[in-house]
């Protein structure tokens, strides 16, 4: 999704300099033109050849540094931009944007450019919270500006709280969405994703290979766009996707409270988690010890979720998924039918590349008048895109017969 945007990285004086070059490389990864801008402190720390080296781009450090015949350095780079990211951006910077300031080459661009602005913080804990420098966050806020929380941990002065450069996948993860069209404002999405856990006892339990990606894909991308999300998820390794609503769950019982307590303020559904059919009747207190001959375990059908949703329905968008072995189309159908859903993602688990775990998927998208869509192998995050194109043209022909 960042595949030749243009981003004008802000690099100030702090330790976590060091994390910003680690930035510039995954932005590049993916294929971001990144231009940095380093502070006369920020070279204390790092050289700007490092930052040359990681953007293939001069490093621009001079408030008259000229780039061209006829250019003027800080409108250059203003015009250049389609986001401003600072990182880290310390205090001081903080201070000096909220204040209108231009005393160097970063100050002056920040004035210059109409482009989105995002700063993320990076320094004591003490200096974060003082008074000051919260109420300068709450006037860049003010004005449009996106200022992330940092992160909470040890920092460099051996203190412990808040005041870690953010994350960099959640750094990437909010250029993403800042530069994504936010064609789904005003939907709140409920997602569900992972497998659930079904225990017989403290140690063992009955599960599936999903991993969540797909469901986590959806959440990121549904953020993007603009929507509030909601992800109850299973238990799986993925980390959690910024900022979104976050419920984990671990058994179908509790997947189902945490749906059905939260579908009155939510306007669309997809039910993309893997959830096991069947539960032990009898969870044990103890570990069940090895015996002689064969175990019997008793199981116990779960809750229908998706069912439950449709009987409570109303004008929400109910999306669901069907991985077969076998008679794809007509499984996924009778499905889709049975259980009161608007459209129906299908896969064949036994297809190359569309199986749990993967990063890929191959689906069929099933509509319930009958339009049935063939999609190509693809990366599940382009998937998850097209799954919530689906989402918009359904509400937007919704509003049109409805005439609002």
């Amino acid at each position: 999704m960042l595949k030749e945007r243009k981003i004008v990285l802000g690099v100030t004086g702090g330790i976590a300099v060091y994390k910003a070059a680690e930035l510039v490389r995954e932005l590049v990864r993916r294929g971001s033109k990144v231009r940095v801008v380093m502070t006369e402190s920020a070279c204390k720390f790092v050289t700007p050849l490092t930052f040359e080296t990681l953007s293939g781009n001069p490093v621009y450090t001079d408030l008259f540094w000229t780039p061209g015949s006829f250019e003027i350095g800080h409108i250059s780079l203003g015009e250049f931009a389609e986001l401003i990211l600072i990182a880290p951006a310390t205090a001081n910077i903080i201070g000096k944007a909220a204040a209108g300031l231009a005393d160097d080459l970063l100050t002056t661009v920040l004035l210059a450019t109409h482009a989105p602005v995002l700063l993320c913080p990076a320094m004591n804990t003490k200096m974060y919270t003082n008074p000051v420098v919260q109420e300068n966050i709450a006037k860049l806020v003010s004005r449009g500006q996106t200022v992330m929380q940092p992160g909470y941990g040890e920092l460099a002065c051996r203190a412990e709280g808040q005041g870690r450069l953010a994350r960099l996948v959640d750094i990437v993860e909010e250029v993403e969405s800042i530069l994504t069209t936010k064609d789904l404002l005003g939907e709140h999405i409920l997602i569900t994703a992972g497998p659930t856990q079904e225990p017989f006892d403290p140690v063992r339990f009955i599960s599936n290979y999903s991993s969540g990606k797909m469901g986590y894909a959806l959440a990121l991308m549904a953020r993007r766009r603009g929507a509030v999300v909601t992800l109850v998820s299973g238990p799986t390794a993925l980390p959690v996707p910024w900022g979104c609503e976050f419920v984990p769950v671990q058994t179908a019982v509790e997947m189902r409270d945490a749906v059905m307590t939260r579908l009155e303020k939510v306007t669309a559904v997809i039910k993309a988690a893997a959830v096991a059919d069947y539960r032990p009747a009898v969870r044990e207190p103890g570990k069940i010890k090895k015996k002689d001959g064969a175990m019997t375990i008793d199981l116990e059908r779960n809750p229908d979720i998706i069912s439950e949703i449709a009987l409570q329905k109303g004008n929400r968008i109910l999306v669901g998924f069907s991985m077969e072995s076998e008679r794809l189309v007509e499984h996924a159908r009778l499905k889709l039918m049975e259980k009161g859903m608007d459209f129906i993602v299908a896969n064949d688990v036994t297809e190359p590349g569309a199986g749990f775990r993967g990063d890929t998927n191959r689906v069929r998208i099933l509509h319930r008048e009958g339009e049935e869509e063939t999609l190509p192998l693809m990366n599940k995050i382009d998937v998850a895109g097209i799954i919530l194109d689906r989402v918009k043209k359904l509400r937007e022909s919704r509003r049109g017969r409805d005439g609002s």
